[in-house]
């Protein structure tokens, strides 16, 4: 059996990680098997930078982060497999999922990037959900 929270209680831990991230965060996207969490990463395909207020208050158990810059040329050719958010400082890590075309952490057109091209995320949320 699962547990059920309030969205009052989803809410407040999504704007957690908003308080968490703070400003300016990046968003990596890398290719290979992802580590345990925080764990060594693989190749780093590209690396956007994330609005300097990451999200608006979350809203229903579900976090809209704001615009996201694109990375005007992407570091390396590989498949999309996985992300890491870290802190603007490049170092601590704030959170990892899977990268796909559907039904994954956050869902790209394409997960085929290619090494100088641009490499975009046109919206992402993050659900704190009940089963």
């Amino acid at each position: 059996m699962a547990l059920g929270y309030s969205t009052t209680l989803r809410n407040a831990r999504l704007d957690a990680i908003t308080t968490f991230a703070g400003g300016s965060c990046l968003l990596r996207i890398y290719n290979g098997s992802r580590p345990a969490t925080g764990g060594t990463a693989t190749t780093l395909l590209a690396e956007l930078t994330c609005n300097a207020t990451f999200a608006a208050s979350a809203s229903g158990g579900v976090l809209t982060l704001n615009a996201i810059t694109q990375d005007s040329s992407a570091n390396a050719t590989g498949t999309a497999t996985w992300f890491r958010i870290v802190k603007s400082d490049g170092t601590t890590h704030v959170l990892d999922g899977s990268v796909g075309t559907s039904g994954s952490d956050l869902n790209l057109t394409t997960t085929s990037i290619v090494a100088t091209q641009p490499v975009s995320v046109t919206s992402f949320t993050i659900t704190e959900g009940n089963p």
